[in-house]
């Protein structure tokens, strides 16, 4: 499991795919996340601008990425 650490309160989806290396570009998060690719919490999220706080867990294409404080 990936981790991204938090430098603010939250770091909105498609950063966290990127800072995670799960994705090249914001343009690419943009379209994976869209297209129902990435799940958060368990949940299928098209909000690319979602907000993640300490403990929101990100999985993408098998890769799972937990954001810490």
């Amino acid at each position: 499991m990936k981790t991204v650490t938090l430098r603010e309160e939250y770091i909105k989806l498609g950063q966290a795919l990127k800072a995670a290396g799960l994705t090249d570009s914001g343009v690419e998060s943009k379209i994976v996340i869209q297209d129902g690719q990435v799940m958060v919490n368990g949940e299928t999220d098209s909000r690319r601008g979602r907000k993640l706080y300490d403990g929101d867990i990100v999985t993408f294409r098998g890769e799972t990425v937990r954001i810490v404080k």
